[in-house]
């Protein structure tokens, strides 16, 4: 199955990311799910992790692009993949000081608010993104 799959990772506010690849590893809540050209059809629900691009070489030799991603659907359509995430970040564009700083300002803001206060569940999602991308950078940044 000699062929290209093409993607794209659209987060909320924009269309992060597409093109052609080899092949994709997405992570669904049971686990992570291969993507190869021809893959039959099938949605799933995103969980938290990284999602594996795998291309031909880039301009700078890579042949892996990762994502960090937190929620979502995946649609696979034969050779197309379109994920839709709740949250999407390359892993190069993680600053671990401003993802630091951002998550001591949310916990900030939650301790600020009372027990059973709607409000505090957007601080709790925000904090535990950060978590997310911290150790996601400290397990695939910059490699």
């Amino acid at each position: 199955m000699a062929g290209k799959i093409s993607y794209q990772i659209v987060r909320p506010d924009r269309l992060m990311h597409e093109g052609e690849a080899n092949s994709l590893v997405l992570i669904a809540h049971s686990g992570e799910l291969g993507v190869l050209p021809g893959h039959a059809r099938e949605v799933c629900a995103l969980g938290d992790g990284v999602v594996r691009i795998n291309h031909d070489p880039d301009e700078e030799g890579a042949t892996q692009q990762r994502i960090v991603v937190s929620g979502g659907y995946a649609e696979i359509t034969g050779d197309n993949v379109i994920v839709l995430a709740d949250h999407a970040r390359d892993i190069n564009d993680i600053y671990p000081d401003d993802v630091e700083r951002t998550k001591a300002e949310a916990q900030v803001e939650l301790d600020k608010l009372p027990k059973g206060d709607s409000r505090r569940a957007y601080f709790d999602s925000k904090i535990a993104w950060c978590d997310l991308l911290l150790a996601e950078n400290d397990k695939w940044g910059k490699q």
